[in-house]
C-alpha cells in the first residue's frame, strides 16, 4: 500500500491552530464569470503558499555546507561558465526561494552575495529563521514577486529559478523580469515542468477541479485517502511511488492543488526562452536528451535521429522517453557570447575534466569486455549507463581536476581514442570541463 502523509490531525485546524483557508482558482472564475485576471491568479498563488509553504520547512541544515567542498563548488560553476576562471565571489539571486533554498545557497557559497525573494511572507519568515540560526551574513531575503525583481536595483551573475515560473500568471513576464537583472556574462539556472511525465498529475488536477476540492486540511486529507484507490496502472502511480512530493501535505498540495500550473515541451521551452530574451546553453543533466546516450543509440532509428537539427533531436528524445517530469537548463542572455564546450577543432586537448557529484563506477555483473560501468545517480532513466574498458578506466582514475585531457592520456592512449572517450564521459554527465585555458576567458 502506498504511504501518504499522516493527516490524522483535526481537519478544522491549520498549522497555527486556526482553520486553513482553502484556495481554489475555480472559485475566482465562478465569482467573476470570466477567466481570472493576472492579479486574481497572483493573489491565489500567494494565498496558496501562505497556507502551504513549499518545500516543507526545515529547521536543521547542520552539515549541509560541508557537503559542498571545493571540488563540488568548482564543478557547479564550470557547469554554468566552462570558459571562465574559477571565482567564488559571485552575486546570486534565488528567484522564488521558498522556505530554504536561499539559505542553502548562502551556506554552500559563503563568499558569494546571495539574495532570495519570494512572494510568500511565510516562506520568507522561514528563510529568515535559517539566516539567523546559521549567521548567514551573506544572505539577504525580501518578500517580492519575481515580476517586480527590478525593484532590487541590482544585477546578478547567477539567477536560480527552479519550479517557479510555471506557477506565475504570466511566465513570459516573469522571465523577462529576470533577464532585466542578469549581469552581462551571467547565467540562468531554470527548471520548469515538462508535460508528458506529468500526464497523471493533470488528470488528477482536473478531477479535483470538477469536485471542487480546495486546499483545506480536510480536503487534502480526503484527497490523500482517495488516492489510495487509484488503479495501479494510473499514469500518476509512478510519481506516487517515486516522488517525495506525495509524502507530505505541502508536497501533495503543490503537486495536485496548485491554482496555477503549466508545463513546457522542449520546443515550447525554447520558444519561452526566446520570448524572455534568453538563449539555451545546456541541459543541467544532458544525457536524457541525447540520442547517442542509452538505449536509443542501439535502435534502427539512431542514424535518422543523429541527422536531425539539435533542437529536433532533443524534442524527439523527449517524445520517445515519454516520462520526463521537468526540464532543468542553463541559459544565457541572447547578447552573451559565453563560449561552450565543443570537440570540434583541436582545443579540446586543453580541457581539464572535473568529476561531477553522484557519479559512481559499478564493477559487478558487468557486460562482456567491460572493466566497469559508470552511472550518474541523479539520472532517472536506467538505460543511461556507460560501460568502459580497462584502458578507459586507467584514464578515468587519472582525472584529478588539474590535468588536461592531453596530460591525462599521455603515454596511455592515442589522443584520437581519448577524444571519443572524454566526449562520452561528458555526454553521460560524468564530467564537466574547465575550458578556461582553451576558450576565450575573463
Amino acid at each position: 500500500m502506498t504511504r501518504f502523509a499522516d493527516h490524522n490531525r483535526s481537519s478544522s485546524a491549520g498549522r497555527n491552530g486556526h482553520r486553513a483557508d482553502s484556495v481554489r482558482i475555480d472559485e475566482a472564475i465562478t465569482d467573476s464569470g470570466d477567466v481570472p485576471s493576472e492579479m486574481v491568479i497572483s493573489n491565489s498563488v500567494r494565498a496558496f503558499y501562505e497556507s502551504h509553504p513549499y518545500p516543507p520547512p526545515v529547521k536543521n541544515l547542520d552539515g549541509y555546507g560541508k557537503l559542498w567542498d571545493y571540488q563540488r563548488r568548482r564543478a557547479e560553476l564550470i557547469l554554468f561558465w566552462p570558459s571562465q576562471r574559477y571565482r567564488e565571489e559571485r552575486t546570486i539571486l534565488i528567484a522564488g526561494c521558498g522556505t530554504s533554498q536561499a539559505a542553502k545557497y548562502a551556506m554552500r557559497w559563503p563568499r558569494a552575495k546571495v539574495v532570495g525573494i519570494d512572494v510568500s511572507a511565510s516562506s520568507v519568515a522561514f528563510t529568515q529563521q535559517l539566516k539567523r540560526k546559521y549567521r548567514l551574513d551573506n544572505l539577504e531575503v525580501r518578500q517580492l514577486a519575481v515580476e517586480d525583481v527590478a525593484e532590487l536595483g541590482q544585477r546578478f551573475e547567477l539567477i536560480v529559478s527552479t519550479g517557479v515560473l510555471h506557477h506565475l500568471p504570466n511566465p513570459d513576464a516573469g522571465l523577462r523580469a529576470l533577464h532585466s537583472v542578469l549581469a552581462p556574462r551571467g547565467a540562468l539556472h531554470l527548471m520548469v515542468y515538462a508535460p508528458y511525465g506529468r500526464a497523471g498529475v493533470y488528470l488528477i488536477q482536473d478531477y479535483c477541479r470538477r469536485l471542487g476540492i480546495g486546499t483545506s486540511e480536510d480536503d487534502i486529507r480526503q484527497l490523500s485517502l482517495s488516492l489510495r484507490a487509484l488503479p495501479l496502472d494510473h499514469p500518476l502511480m509512478p510519481l506516487i511511488r517515486n516522488s517525495p512530493d506525495f509524502q507530505s501535505e505541502a508536497g501533495l498540495a503543490d503537486a495536485l492543488l496548485h491554482p496555477k500550473d503549466r508545463a513546457y515541451s522542449v520546443p515550447e521551452l525554447f520558444d519561452f526562452l526566446d520570448v524572455g530574451g534568453f538563449r539555451f546553453g545546456r541541459w543541467v543533466r544532458q544525457a536524457s536528451y541525447l540520442p547517442q546516450c542509452g538505449a536509443l543509440r542501439l535502435t534502427p532509428h539512431y542514424e535518422r535521429l543523429s541527422r536531425l537539427p539539435i533542437l529536433d533531436q532533443y524534442s524527439a528524445v523527449e517524445l520517445f522517453r515519454g516520462t520526463m517530469v521537468r526540464h532543468s537548463i542553463v541559459a544565457y542572455s541572447k547578447e552573451c557570447d559565453e563560449p561552450q564546450v565543443s570537440f570540434r577543432g583541436s582545443g579540446w586537448g586543453k580541457y581539464v575534466p572535473v568529476r561531477l557529484p553522484n557519479t559512481i563506477a559499478v564493477r559487478e555483473r558487468l557486460p562482456e569486455g567491460a572493466a566497469a560501468v559508470l552511472i550518474n545517480q541523479s539520472h532517472s532513466f536506467t538505460d543511461l549507463y556507460l560501460p568502459i574498458t580497462a584502458v578507459q578506466e586507467s584514464l578515468l582514475v587519472r582525472i584529478d581536476g588539474r590535468r588536461s585531457i592531453a596530460e591525462i592520456t599521455n603515454g596511455i592512449a592515442p589522443l584520437g581514442e581519448a577524444h571519443q572517450f572524454f566526449e562520452q564521459l561528458w555526454f553521460y554527465d560524468q564530467i564537466v570541463f574547465d575550458a578556461s585555458h582553451a576558450l576565450n576567458n575573463i
